[in-house]
C-alpha cells in the first residue's frame, strides 16, 4: 500500500502548488513547539559551573545532622531510630565533614560510637522545651553522654531555640546552663535565631561561647542570593565585636533548594550551592566556626514549615548528592524526564487532534500542545515539591485531570470533530462551562490562601495557565452568578497578595498575571451569558 504525504497533514493541507504555505507553516508550528517545550526543561535544567568547596583532601566544618529517613519524622509514635540508617550517614558525611551537630538526645545513644567509628567529632544537643520533665531527662542524657565519649564530642549544647518558642525564659535557660557547665567538661553554649540573643542578653554571659543562627531566607526582612553573604558578615561582625572575648559559632546557616519566593530570596539547587560555598570561602578566609543547615532533607519539615522546609539539606532524603558542595549544580537535575514527559503530552494533542479545521488551527494545535507539556510538566515538579498530605494530593490529582480535560477541549476545537472526537468534543462542550467554574473556584481559593495565610504556600501559577488561556481565547458559557462571584475574588486579591509579597518577587508577579487572564477568561464568558 503506497502512502502519501497528504495522508500525514492535518485535513486540507496537501502538497499541492496552491497549498504548500500551510503545509509548511504546519511544519514549522511542530519544530517552533518541539524547540519551545526542548528550550523550557533544558532553560531550567541547565547545569552550572561553580568553584568547589568540599572535596577528599578539604572537609568543611560541621553540618547539622537529624536522623531520619524520609519516610520518618520526630512525631512517629513509637519513636524508633534507624542504627543501619545513622552508620551509612555518617560514613557519607565523614567524605564530607570533620563533625556533626545534633538536636536530641532521644534515640541517639548509638550515635557516639558510630562517630568515633567513621572518624566524625560531635556537637551533641539536648531538647528545651516548656515541658520540665522532658528538659531534665533530656539535659541528664546530654551530661551522660559528654561525660562517657570526652574523645567525639567537642561541645554541648543547651536547648535550640527554645527562646524563640517562648518556652522558657531566659533566666531559666541560663540557670540549665549552668548547671551542665559544672558537670562536664566541653564547652556549653546555647543556639538561636541571632536576633534573640540582643533580646536575651542574660543568657550570654552563662554559656563559653555563643552560637547564632543566621538564615538569609528567613529574616524579617529576607535577602535576595546576592545580597545574603554580606548580610551574614554584617551581623557576624556585630557579634564579634559586641560579645568579645568569647566566641561565636554560626550554627545555622544555608539556603532551601525549593519552595516558594519570600520576597526577593528565591529557593534554588543553583541558589543554594551559590549560599553555600560563598559562605564557606568567606568563613575560611575569615577563620569563623561555623556548622551547615543541613545534611539531609527533612521531608517531615514540610508538613510545618511549607515545601521550602524540606529542602534544606546538601543531600536530598535519599542520600544523593544534590550538588551543592561541589561539582556542577541543576535546578532540575531531571529535566530530561520531564522533556519525555512533554514530548509525550505534545505528541498526543497533536494525535487527538487528528485532521484540522482550518489553516489558523493547523498553526494553533501545535503551540497548544507545546503550552500543555510545559505547564502541566511545570505543575507535576510544583506538586513533586510542595505537596505534604493526602488532601493535597487529592487537590493536585484534581487540578491535573482539570488541565487534561480543557486541552482535550481546545485540541478537538480545532479538530475536524469526524467520528468519535465529534462525540467527544459534544460532550466535552456541553461541559465546558463547569471546567471554567472548576479552574475559577480552585483559582479563588488559592488567591485567598494568598492573601490571608501564604507564609508557607507555594505559588500555584503552572496549574492554572492553560484553562486561563484556553478559555480567555475562547469563551464559553457559563452559570452567571457563581461565575461574578468568583471573578470578584480572584481580582480583588491580586493587589493585597502583590503588597504582601513585595513588588520584586516574581513568582508573586507571574502568579498576579495569570489572575489577570483567569478573571479575563471569566469575564468574557459572563459576556457571553449575557448575550
Amino acid at each position: 500500500m503506497q502512502v502519501t504525504c497528504a495522508a500525514l497533514l492535518p485535513h486540507g493541507l496537501t502538497m499541492s502548488a496552491t497549498s504548500r504555505f500551510p503545509f509548511f507553516a504546519y511544519v514549522f508550528a511542530c519544530l517552533l513547539g518541539l524547540f519551545a517545550l526542548g528550550g523550557f526543561w533544558y532553560g531550567l535544567g541547565k547545569p552550572v559551573i561553580l568553584a568547589d568547596v568540599a572535596s577528599a583532601t578539604h572537609k568543611l566544618q560541621c553540618a547539622s545532622y537529624t536522623p531520619f529517613d524520609k519516610d520518618q519524622s520526630p512525631f512517629d509514635q513509637p519513636f524508633k531510630l534507624r542504627p543501619e540508617r545513622m552508620d551509612a550517614d555518617l560514613a557519607l558525611l565523614a567524605t564530607r565533614f570533620e563533625c556533626i551537630r545534633t538536636y536530641s538526645m532521644t534515640g541517639l545513644e548509638a550515635l557516639p560510637d558510630l562517630a568515633r567509628k567513621h572518624g566524625l567529632k560531635l556537637m551533641i544537643g539536648a531538647w528545651v522545651n516548656s515541658n520540665p520533665v522532658d528538659t531534665a531527662k533530656e539535659v541528664d542524657l546530654l551530661i551522660a553522654s559528654a561525660n562517657a565519649n570526652p574523645d567525639v564530642v567537642t561541645s554541648v549544647i543547651v536547648g535550640n531555640e527554645t527562646l524563640l518558642r517562648k518556652e522558657v525564659t531566659g533566666a531559666q535557660l541560663a540557670k540549665l546552663i549552668n548547671k551542665v557547665k559544672s558537670q562536664v567538661k566541653q564547652p556549653v553554649t546555647y543556639a538561636d535565631v541571632w536576633e534573640f540573643w540582643l533580646k536575651h542578653p542574660e543568657v550570654a554571659p552563662a554559656v563559653d561561647f555563643l552560637t547564632i543562627h543566621l538564615l538569609p531566607y528567613w529574616e524579617d526582612e529576607p535577602s535576595n542570593i546576592d545580597a545574603a553573604l554580606q548580610h551574614v558578615a554584617e551581623v557576624r561582625q556585630v557579634f564579634g565585636n559586641k560579645f568579645a572575648p568569647k566566641d561565636v559559632l554560626i550554627g545555622e546557616t544555608g539556603w532551601p533548594s525549593e519552595g516558594r519566593q519570600r520576597e526577593t530570596a528565591l529557593p534554588s539547587r543553583v541558589n543554594e550551592a551559590k549560599f553555600i560555598r560563598g559562605f564557606v570561602t568567606m568563613a575560611e578566609q575569615q577563620g569563623w566556626h561555623y556548622n551547615l543547615i543541613e545534611a539531609f532533607d527533612q521531608p517531615w519539615k514540610r508538613a510545618s514549615e511549607g515545601a521550602v522546609g524540606g529542602y534544606w539539606g546538601l543531600f536530598d532524603a535519599d542520600r544523593q548528592d544534590k550538588g551543592v558542595l561541589a561539582g556542577p549544580v541543576s535546578n532540575v537535575p531531571y529535566w530530561s524526564q520531564w522533556l519525555a514527559l512533554g514530548s509525550l503530552i505534545f505528541l498526543g494533542t497533536l494525535v487527538l487532534g487528528g485532521r484540522v479545521r482550518s489553516t489558523r488551527a493547523a498553526l494553533v494545535l501545535p503551540l497548544l500542545g507545546a503550552l500543555a507539556a510545559c505547564s502541566i510538566g511545570a505543575w507535576g515538579d510544583l506538586a513533586r515539591v510542595t505537596t505534604r498530605f493526602a488532601s493535597e494530593w487529592l487537590w493536585v490529582a484534581l487540578l491535573t485531570a482539570l488541565n487534561v480535560l480543557v486541552l482535550a477541549h481546545a485540541t478537538l476545537t480545532l479538530s475536524a470533530r469526524t467520528g468519535w472526537r465529534g462525540r467527544a468534543f459534544n460532550a466535552l462542550e456541553r461541559r465546558a462551562g463547569w471546567l471554567l467554574a472548576a479552574a475559577g473556584f480552585a483559582a479563588a481559593v488559592m488567591m485567598l490562601e494568598l492573601v490571608f495565610d501564604p507564609r508557607y504556600r507555594s505559588f500555584p501559577t503552572v496549574a492554572f495557565i492553560l484553562p486561563a488561556l484556553v478559555y480567555l481565547c475562547r469563551p464559553v458559557s457559563v452559570p452567571r452568578r457563581e461565575i461574578a462571584l468568583l471573578t470578584f475574588i480572584i481580582g480583588a486579591g491580586i493587589a493585597p497578595q502583590l503588597f504582601r509579597e513585595g513588588l520584586q518577587n516574581q513568582q508573586a508577579w507571574g502568579w498576579a498575571l495569570v489572575s489577570v487572564l483567569m478573571v479575563a477568561a471569566l469575564w468574557r464568558s459572563l459576556r457571553v451569558r449575557q448575550g
